[in-house]
């Protein structure tokens, strides 16, 4: 097979075995391995090259090893301390903090206390006998005192330094620059360098994997290896994470000569060897895998860096320089951006630990950093870039929220384009491409809402409609311990907000009598699970409501309760429902549903309903008639694949019975919520999240279910805004008492008025429409009677107000 042939026939998902990336060593044109890596890469992130912002501190320059290369390591000076202190480690950490850095990268020399008296001495007057248990004291005070999130570079270690280290970083590394013995020998770049043979290096990246550590490795090249000998460290490395799938990265960096090293008139490596050695390295490891190559290491090549394969560029500092290679200054963030960007490429900020890691944090990060983690990540474990989350009263990120109508025209060749044209077709979406939907950003993000606003206005048109309703919770006492909530009450109450109720039937029917009077044409109950409910109890409520106002729609009971009732009073869901029904009950509401998938219910909601559960209710609510709304509830312990199950579920429901009515997203409120309390969840959705959810619901729903809500108490005014751009057609209920998301923190009130409603819906260049539960026009007795209800509230208000005044 000759080479051509080879490139042009490997599948994108397989990858070279050793004899054939062996048959590649001599390759005289190298534009074909080229092309196979940048296949392989964009296949497997797109337009993305990433890049971590980090601060840089060099715990110590003193090092037991000669690299010949190396000038970052040096003997003791006269007058210069052996370690940082404390408070410099800190200042650096406040430093890189200030500029916008996420990552606080440690680098040391390896084990000096081993070579050098200095070393034991100032150990020993910090309280410490070895480096290592130095480093792990001050990347916890960084942990701890800024946030940042520490990346160490410890050299060799034991089982025992990755039990001390994990705990205090969020990942860790060692180059194993070459799996060479030759290099170890007299006269080669590692001869008297203990901590760099080959199998020492490789027992460390093995014991990391067992230790369950992300890791960063990679080659170094043109420090006298041959090509085979680079193709044999790669493959090296590639079987240990075949093993443990700790690695996150692989650099390969390039040798630079430096003045003073007995290296230093060692010849650099052309361009051209690196970009072969970046192509090998894409095509022997998994598409997925992320080679780095230094920016700063080959000024005036990085287009032909990202054109080799490479998808990231390592740690970048605003603050600090590049005290291995200080000769070579790192890039401006803009220059780098520029740079790609003229690659064909987009700029995006990472952490130091890798997305695909950061999705699976109860597997690779010790507990003591999650919390730290979930505060800096969305739902896809890259970073949030703003400070905006559901429930609170921020103002919107500028640019995103710019981006969701765009102004500049959005190409056609965006590669989400084909899945766009998928949905609006009414084809269905597998989980890959719903999942890709999610992923969009910048242009791809505006195609995506564009496209969900498009076919909103087709299957719709430009009305967006609202129901007047009051939510009845009547009680908030519940044995159930969904992680999520801080609207239940149980032996934590009086630590959460609000007093533990139960209210009786006569309030209820009061309430329903003061719903009516004010124009409500739905009242929306659910509570908790109080232990002395039984199902009797939920026939009782439907009764209370049809003796005080029989017109009077009753939207009540989550599967979760109807579950509970059928279960108490030992009957069968579809028997208990058929009593409900011929109680009054009209609707269902499809909460309880949070995330549709075991996975995420496990840790969430454990004690609830499961998937099959909550779907099996639905079902035969359906198959009896009843019409239900379906929610999710997105953003706390979440990835994108569950999001995508959940409408996949939802949607092939709805193919099957057709009985749900709208679907609603529901963003995580996470100020009072027990997990995000306990440092186990992130804090709700970004924003781009949250306007995704609508859009992409939009499109992976159609045309089965055509009514797309925006919840106003999670948004806000401002928020639903923008929903209205993106796919949304209806912004639910005025609520009159809404309890729930207040509970969790919530800040948007608990009321709107029609009129409040219909002026969000008009300034979004909107028609409002009152309706009813079943999306009918509301009755233009009861819209009247809302209206007026809403403006002599308003009146006596400001009534009150001017009294108090005068007083």
């Amino acid at each position: 097979m000759t080479h051509t042939t080879l490139l042009a026939n490997l599948d994108l998902d397989r990858r070279l075995s050793r004899e054939q990336a062996l048959s590649l060593v001599d390759l005289a044109d190298i534009k074909p391995l080229l092309d196979a890596a940048a296949r392989r890469r964009d296949a497997a992130h797109g337009a993305i090259v990433s890049y971590s912002r980090k601060v840089f501190i060099p715990l110590t320059q003193l090092c037991r090893d000669v690299c010949h290369y190396c000038t970052f390591a040096h003997p003791p000076r006269k007058g210069e301390k052996a370690f940082l202190t404390r408070e410099q480690v800190v200042a650096i950490a406040e430093a890189g903090k200030k500029a916008g850095c996420k990552e606080a990268l440690f680098t040391l020399g390896d084990k000096p206390e081993l070579r050098y008296r200095i070393a034991r001495d100032e150990l020993r007057s910090l309280g410490h006998e070895t480096t290592l248990s130095y480093l792990a004291e001050v990347a916890d005070l960084v942990l701890r005192e800024t946030g940042l999130l520490p990346h160490v570079n410890p050299g060799l270690l034991s089982d025992e330094d990755f039990a001390a280290l994990r705990p205090v970083s969020i990942s860790q590394g060692i180059m194993v620059e070459s799996t060479s013995e030759r290099l170890c020998a007299k006269g080669g770049a590692h001869h008297g360098s203990p901590d760099k043979l080959p199998a020492a290096r490789l027992d460390t990246i093995r014991r990391a994997g067992e230790h369950a550590v992300p890791f960063t490795s990679g080659i170094l090249i043109g420090i006298g290896e041959t090509r085979e000998e680079r193709i044999d460290s790669l493959l090296a490395l590639r079987d240990l994470n075949d093993a443990y799938g700790h690695i996150q990265e692989i650099i390969v960096q390039n040798f630079r000569p430096k003045p003073g090293t007995r290296m230093a008139d060692v010849e650099a490596p052309p361009v051209d060897d690196h970009l072969w050695t970046i192509a090998i390295a894409r095509l022997i490891f998994e598409p997925e895998m992320n080679i780095q190559a230094p920016p700063n290491l080959s000024p005036g090549a990085l287009k032909q860096l990202v054109h080799a394969g490479i998808n990231d560029w390592g740690g970048v500092s605003p603050v600090t320089p590049d005290h291995v290679n200080p000769e070579a200054p790192w890039p401006h963030v803009k220059e780098l951006e520029a740079a790609t960007k003229a690659a064909g490429k987009d700029l995006a900020e990472r952490l130091a630990l890798y997305p695909a890691h950061a999705r699976h944090p109860l597997r690779w990060v010790d507990e003591k950093v999650r919390k730290p983690l979930y505060d800096l990540i969305d739902a896809d474990g890259w970073p949030r870039t703003d400070r905006w989350c559901p429930g609170r009263a921020d103002p919107l990120p500028p640019a995103a929220a710019a981006s969701v109508k765009g102004h500049a025209p959005v190409s056609a060749g965006t590669l989400v384009q084909p899945i766009l044209e998928k949905a609006l077709g009414g084809m269905q979406l597998g989980e890959a491409e719903i999942v890709r939907l999610f992923r969009a950003r910048g242009d791809e993000f505006t195609a995506v809402c564009r496209a969900a606003d498009d076919l909103r206005r087709s299957v719709n048109g430009d009305v967006v409609s609202y129901v007047v309703t009051r939510n009845i919770n009547y009680t908030n006492i519940c044995y159930f311990k969904c992680q999520f909530c801080a609207f239940s009450k149980g032996k934590l109450s009086e630590n959460l907000r609000g007093k533990p109720y139960d209210i009786g039937m006569d309030e209820v029917a009061r309430r329903v009598r003061e719903a009516w009077d004010r124009g409500a044409s739905e009242v929306c109950m659910q509570g908790g699970i109080h232990p002395s409910y039984t199902g009797r109890k939920y026939l009782e409520i439907c009764a209370a409501v049809k003796a005080a106002v029989p017109e009077m729609h009753l939207h009540a009971f989550s599967p979760l309760e109807v579950w509970q009732g059928a279960r108490t009073l030992g009957i069968s869901v579809a028997a208990f429902l058929t009593e409900l029904k011929a109680a009054g009950l009209k609707t269902l509401p499809g909460t309880a549903a949070e995330i549709l998938d075991d996975e995420v219910r496990a840790l969430l909601c454990a004690d609830k309903i499961n998937t099959g559960e909550w779907l099996q209710v639905m079902r035969t609510a359906h198959d009896l008639g009843f019409r239900s709304t379906a929610t999710i509830m997105f953003g706390h312990i979440d990835r994108y694949e569950h999001w995508a199950r959940h409408l996949i579920r939802v949607r092939d429901l709805q193919m099957e019975t057709g009985g749900f009515t709208e679907f609603v997203p529901l963003p995580f409120v996470h100020m009072e919520a027990p997990i995000y309390l306990k440092g186990r969840s992130r804090p709700g959705p970004t924003f781009r999240e949250s306007i995704l959810m609508h859009a992409v619901a939009r499109l992976a729903l159609h045309p089965h279910i055509t009514n797309i809500q925006a919840s106003w108490v999670k948004l806000g005014p401002d928020g639903v805004r923008q929903c209205l751009d993106a796919g949304v057609n209806d912004l639910g209920g005025t609520l009159m008492d809404e309890s729930i998301s207040r509970s969790a923190g919530a800040g948007h009130g608990q009321e709107m008025t029609p009129q409040r409603m219909e002026e969000i819906i008009r300034s979004s260049g909107r028609l409002p429409r009152q309706r009813d539960t079943l999306y009918g026009n509301a009755p233009a007795q009861l819209r009247e009677r809302s209206l007026t209800a809403a403006r002599q509230s308003q009146a006596a208000a400001a009534t009150s107000v001017l009294q108090s005044a005068s007083k």
